[in-house]
């Protein structure tokens, strides 16, 4: 690993007070200079990172650094993909390229991680509620001094939380809290709707913002209107919003004072207007206009998406480092889903595909591509997206919700209520189940398989393989089949030439893919492969394992359970989820119901949060992978190396 040298200004610069004590107003473009190229350094060189969203917030860490006394003052920042300058500037400078590395710190700020890391973050729009929360608690003890503020990005902005919490907020009068709007017209795929397009608008009108001003800073000076300048003030700034904007301004009819748009990269212009905001009682949105990826020529002139987590790249060329395989790959699960919906709508015109922000990471953008009027992305979202699904549903469309596991937690709500009540023909595939690496414990897909079986009229099931998705994609469209869950994991498959024929699966039924005498071991989803390898160690051991793929939590196949207790008196499980109440679970459920009594081994993810690291040092550490299956079927049948040793005498 290269060492990473710090500029003159950033080596002097340990914890926030350094900022503020050693440095002029003037010092801080410079300043913010040299943490963005620190952020290039260091991103360029360890890769598997956020990048583009950091660098463009690098003026605005500085400045709200430097403005206001964190930690005392408290920093929220919303999602947090954004924090890298922010950490750099609270003490973790010279451990920032253990980011996202297993044992290193985590990707976003976490509590636990330092003092300036007020809430833990990784799902979006959680910034406003938290932030408002501290206010009034330390309103409530007396702190009337203390600042709040939320960092808020233009996508996280459209969920409906963040609407709550503005909601709320302008009831708090006197709540000491400042909402800074970064407004970059891009979250990780463009951003959409409505809002996007109201904020453009109050964006472009520097006639309002003008005149204002003006109209404030004249109204101090004439001393007739003596008391009530702010009441009359307040009634010339809402009839100017009525003829400049033709509209009221969606942030002031929530009760927050609104300021802006100002420029999110002048540093030295941020400051001011901060500080002036510190002295102004009650709730206040500062609106900032950024661009993501600023100050790197590469990210600036190149596609955002790509620059938004581009890998390891050449800081000096912008070109990003990919290692060519020299034998054909399997593709990714997400490919294989957004080809396959586009094979399926184009025989069943009543498909129509969903996603709350993330078509490219989910490969929606295949059918928003082909068949634009068909597929929608709702921005963020969830809660919506499963709900429009449903309404959908009503008319007889077959809606494919797609949405990460670790987010559906979010329209949790919707599943049961919305969807499953009614019983209507949605599709929810669960994309990136299971542990997602570098991203830690607010992503991981762990507990999708406990909160979706024991919802009634709902299909829970999930593919070993490519060929097994299509399948399940294809049942799942087929006329009256209800609410329909499908997970898979992120990442590559197992199969190179996986354009295989589709075919319909009759729901509740496992296949049995190996047969064995000692050993029975159950897998659902794509840990079956684990299971497959491990049976290789196992047969040159002379050990005699069987393994069934389940395919399906909910309905389980009984009739398969019933042939494993009757025949097997050790049992091991094994899923990528959480073992509390998961697919584990659910098979110890069937044996106490129908009186059996082997013994079953759960392998899964530990009723602990799994923080950072690869894919596959987490599955190791969580005791599923390959190997661990190894361990633990040798464990139960007592293998000893000495019997190791006598079978290849006897061979």
């Amino acid at each position: 690993m290269a060492e990473f040298k710090a500029g003159p200004f950033l080596e002097q610069i340990n914890i926030p007070s350094d900022l503020r004590s050693k440095f002029k107003i003037e010092d801080l473009p410079q300043v913010s200079d040299e943490v963005r190229q620190y952020i290039v350094d260091v991103i360029s060189e360890i890769g598997n990172s956020h990048f583009g969203a950091s660098l463009g917030v690098v003026e605005l860490s500085v400045a709200l650094h430097y403005v206001f006394n964190t930690p005392y003052d408290q920093l929220v920042w919303d999602v947090g993909h954004q924090a890298y300058g922010h950490k750099i500037l609270t003490g973790r400078r010279e451990v920032f390229h253990t980011n996202r590395i297993k044992g290193g710190i985590s990707g976003f700020p976490k509590r636990s991680e330092s003092e300036f890391d007020t809430f833990g973050v990784g799902h979006s729009s959680t910034s406003i509620s938290a932030a408002l929360g501290m206010a009034v608690a330390n309103n409530s003890k007396g702190e009337k001094d203390r600042q709040h503020i939320a960092v808020i990005g233009d996508g996280a902005m459209t969920a409906g939380l963040a609407f709550e919490g503005l909601n709320h907020a302008g009831f708090e009068k006197d709540a000491n809290l400042l909402v800074v709007l970064n407004d970059n017209c891009m979250s990780i795929d463009p951003n959409v709707g409505a809002l996007k397009e109201y904020l453009t608008d109050i964006t472009t009108s520097h006639t309002y913002n003008k005149v204002k001003d003006e109209v404030w800073k004249l109204l101090g000076k004439i001393s007739k209107f003596g008391p009530d300048a702010q009441t009359v003030a307040s009634k010339i700034s809402t009839a100017l919003k009525g003829s400049i904007l033709k509209q009221s301004n969606l942030f002031e009819s929530f009760n927050f004072r609104y300021f802006g748009p100002v420029d999110g990269h002048d540093v030295i212009g941020l400051a001011k207007v901060m500080e002036d905001l510190k002295d102004i009682p009650g709730p206040k949105l500062l609106h900032i206009v950024t661009m993501k990826g600023k100050g790197y020529k590469f990210s600036e002139e190149g596609n955002p998406t790509k620059w938004h987590a581009p890998g390891v790249f050449n800081k000096e060329t912008g070109e990003i480092v990919k290692i060519v395989p020299k034998t054909p790959q399997a593709p990714k699960y997400q490919e294989v889903f957004g080809h396959t919906i586009v094979e399926l709508a184009e025989k069943n015109e009543k498909i129509m595909g969903v996603t709350p922000a993330m078509p490219s990471g989910c490969s929606l953008n295949i059918m928003m591509e082909a068949m634009p009027k068909r597929a929608f992305d709702v921005g963020i979202a969830e809660q919506h997206a499963v709900t429009f699904s449903a309404g959908l549903a009503t008319q007889g469309k077959v809606p494919f919700c797609n949405i990460y596991s670790t987010f559906m937690q979010r329209a949790f709500d919707q599943v049961l209520h919305d969807v499953a009540i009614q019983n209507l023909n949605v599709v929810m595939c669960l994309d990136r189940g299971g542990l997602v690496g570098a991203d830690g414990a607010t992503h991981h897909g762990a507990y999708d398989i406990a909160y979706m079986r024991f919802i009634p009229n709902l299909t829970v099931s999930a593919p070993m393989n490519e060929s097994e998705l299509r399948n399940l994609m294809y049942t799942a469209q087929q006329e009256n089949m209800g609410p329909f869950s499908i997970r898979y994991p992120r990442g590559k498959g197992v199969m190179t030439e996986w354009k295989t024929p589709m075919k319909a699966i009759q729901v509740g039924t496992g296949r049995k893919l190996t047969n064995g005498d000692d050993v029975a071991i159950l897998s659902i989803g794509h840990p079956g492969n684990f299971a497959q390898t491990a049976l290789k160690e196992l047969k040159t051991l002379g050990v005699s394992v069987a393994h069934y793929d389940m395919r399906f939590v909910k309905p389980i196949d009984e009739v398969m359970l019933h042939e494993v207790f009757s025949k097997y008196n050790k049992i091991i499980t094994v899923e990528d989820g959480c073992i509390v109440g998961g697919f584990g679970s659910a098979v110890i459920e069937f044996m106490a119901d129908h009186n059996y009594s082997s013994k079953v081994t759960r392998l899964g993810i530990p009723d602990k949060y799994i923080h950072h690291g690869t894919v596959e040092e987490l599955q190791a550490d969580c005791g599923f992978d390959a190997n661990s299956i190894v361990k633990t079927v040798k464990e139960l049948v007592n293998y000893k190396e000495s019997e190791k040793k006598q079978n290849e005498k006897v061979g």
